[in-house]
């Protein structure tokens, strides 16, 4: 019973991180010119970080260790993508905040939990206990 709170603990505690993430990426993303690479970096950052997010959540109420598997897989997949796009907003210089490089380091920490989450998935039988992050 003490590991199932601990987990729910970590979990609820990335539910908010990934959202405070996204929150923090909309309001970046509303510092960017309007220009078409402005435009279209932003428009791609927002997606990948809405579905850090949104697919964490989802991967909390995941109904079997596939569906579970497969979520985090999906979470693992757009904070790398998220990495990349503030990468390429830094590279460009389509905004010089020092918000993001703390954004990248951000994504680049929920790649290494979210990877490790993965393998620790992949290579475990699911029980409900182990529905949320290992």
């Amino acid at each position: 019973m003490q590991r199932a709170a601990t987990m729910n603990q970590k979990a609820e505690e990335l539910k908010a991180r990934t959202r405070k993430f996204l929150l923090d990426v909309i309001a970046l993303v509303r510092t960017f010119p309007r220009t078409v690479d402005g435009e279209i970096i932003g428009r791609q950052l927002l997606r990948a970080a809405a579905g850090v997010a949104g697919n964490y959540r989802s991967s909390c109420r995941a109904r079997s260790h596939a569906e579970f598997t497969a979520r985090i897989g999906v979470v693992l997949d757009e904070s790398d993508e998220s990495e990349l796009w503030l990468g390429v907003v830094r590279d460009a210089k389509i905004s010089t905040s020092s918000n993001v490089e703390r954004l990248r380091d951000e994504a680049m920490q929920f790649v290494a939990i979210f990877y490790r989450s993965n393998l620790t998935a992949k290579s475990h039988r699911w029980a409900p206990e182990r529905s949320v992050l290992q």
